[in-house]
């Protein structure tokens, strides 16, 4: 698919220079280590890769403040994502799991595997999904839950 993009309004705003929120490196879900000081207390933001890209305010509206990991359910071994995160969320205190994901069909693996990776950490965290439609809008979805083990949801105080 191709887009035309509009063409963007000329304003003082637009010529500051924008600020990365990223806080820790690396941030491929294959790359990070499991016991990394940055995952303690964290809130956890797991993105696929596409979404950055999608999504013009990435940074300002679902990066500062959190601690990120990426990664594609579609390219990359989604059995090894979910050994992966059950270590992450068994080893450390997160917090809560943000997971922007695209509109696409594959991309909802991501959330599949970041629940069953939280179900089987056997930890309530509250959990987010958001879906990012290709053209960068927020999809509507369902409200905010936290996860919890055995497969029961229960919506946070």
């Amino acid at each position: 698919m191709q887009f035309k993009v509009p063409e963007p309004k000329t304003d003082s705003a637009s010529s500051t220079p924008s600020v990365s929120m990223l806080t820790q490196w690396p941030v491929q879900l294959k790359l990070v280590p499991i016991n990394a000081p940055y995952f303690q207390d964290a809130d956890l933001l797991i993105a696929a890769d596409c979404v950055p890209f999608a999504y013009p305010d990435f940074h300002r509206d679902f990066l500062k403040g959190k601690v990120v990991v990426v990664g594609c359910p579609k390219l990359d071994d989604v059995q090894y994502y979910k050994e992966k995160l059950t270590e992450i969320f068994k080893t450390n205190s997160i917090k809560s799991v943000t997971v922007p994901y695209m509109e696409v069909p594959c991309c909802f693996g991501l959330v599949k595997v970041t629940e069953d990776a939280i179900a089987a950490s056997g930890k309530n965290i509250p959990f987010k999904k958001v879906k990012i439609g290709i053209r960068g809008d927020i999809k509507p979805e369902a409200e905010d839950r936290t996860f919890s083990h055995p497969r029961t949801f229960a919506h946070p105080h």
